[in-house]
């Protein structure tokens, strides 16, 4: 009943990140080597989440409507955040506008460097504009239009909130190691990788619109082939591989990164130090050579 075969890794994904809550929760909070050690997993488990959500939302991993249902709650409440606020903030505007003016998660809205604060400070403002200028609107319109679609998305988020209220009465210390932490981490991540996957490439360019980290690929569902992405948004994550080798010719090579902690360490650590390393704006440089 699976769309594509490659998705039981996805399933098998939420069935760990599951086990690991319950295997924790009655572990308690013991300090050990051993409890350490899982949590970090859990959290790298929490991120990956993320990113299944991204998938699902382009392309519903079931055949079944009453299992996409199902599915949605249980990414939801493993994400932290009701996961149709894809469609408007993500689906329907940044794939149309792809960090162009409109774009509501747009990296160079408040500052055209990209540094070390702009990085850690770009989730919340982003969240911002997305709840304000992206979910808010979209559900006061299906409200009027579509009631059926609104009502359904209003019962995730009161599985969002009934699960987060039901383990904070249980244990509020457990709940927030256990719960509230890894979706907060799990949200602050995959902004982060909407950050540095556009921030100082070229928006108006055919090819040169994102930069892909192939070190990520295995563990994040191939979420480094972010051109690929782009180029067929509704593409399954099991094929853009391939698509990115048709296409990887037409990219800049500085876009194209092995590690993402490489960049991360060369472009806000390294880069705060020694100027060599920062990240040049194919963007600002766009705009001087041609005015636009």
């Amino acid at each position: 009943m699976l769309k594509y075969k490659a998705d039981l890794r996805s399933i098998l994904y939420l069935v760990i990140i599951s086990a690991m809550l319950y295997w924790q929760w009655q572990n308690g909070l013991v300090l050990s080597w051993t409890s350490v050690a899982v949590y970090i997993v859990f959290l790298h488990f929490a991120v990956a989440i993320s990113v299944i959500t991204h998938n699902h939302n382009h392309l519903n991993m079931w055949e079944n409507k009453t299992l996409n249902v199902l599915t949605d709650w249980w990414l939801t409440v493993f994400y932290g955040i009701p996961i149709f606020c894809w469609i408007p903030t993500h689906n329907r505007n940044h794939h149309k506008f792809n960090n162009k003016p409109g774009d509501n998660t747009a990296t160079y809205r408040h500052s055209e460097e990209n540094h070390l604060f702009t990085l850690v400070s770009y989730p919340s403002k982003s969240s911002y504009y997305q709840i304000v200028e992206g979910i808010i609107p979209y559900m006061k319109k299906l409200k009027i239009e579509d009631k059926k679609t609104f009502w359904e998305y209003i019962i995730q988020i009161v599985v969002l909130v009934v699960w987060n209220a039901a383990w904070l009465i249980v244990d509020w210390k457990k709940a927030l190691l256990f719960i509230i932490i890894p979706q907060q981490v799990s949200g602050y991540m995959v902004m982060i990788f909407n950050y540095v996957q556009h921030v100082h490439a070229d928006e108006q360019s055919k090819w040169n619109h994102s930069r892909n980290f192939m070190g990520v690929n295995l563990f994040l569902f191939n979420n480094g082939y972010h051109t690929a992405h782009h180029e067929k948004a509704n593409m399954h994550w099991s094929e853009s591989p391939k698509y990115h080798e048709q296409i990887k010719a037409n990219i800049d090579p500085v876009l194209i990164e092995k590690s993402f902690w490489g960049y991360i360490f060369r472009a806000y650590v390294f880069g705060a130090i020694f100027p060599k390393y920062k990240t040049n704006s194919m963007r600002l440089l766009r705009i001087q050579e041609k005015g636009a």
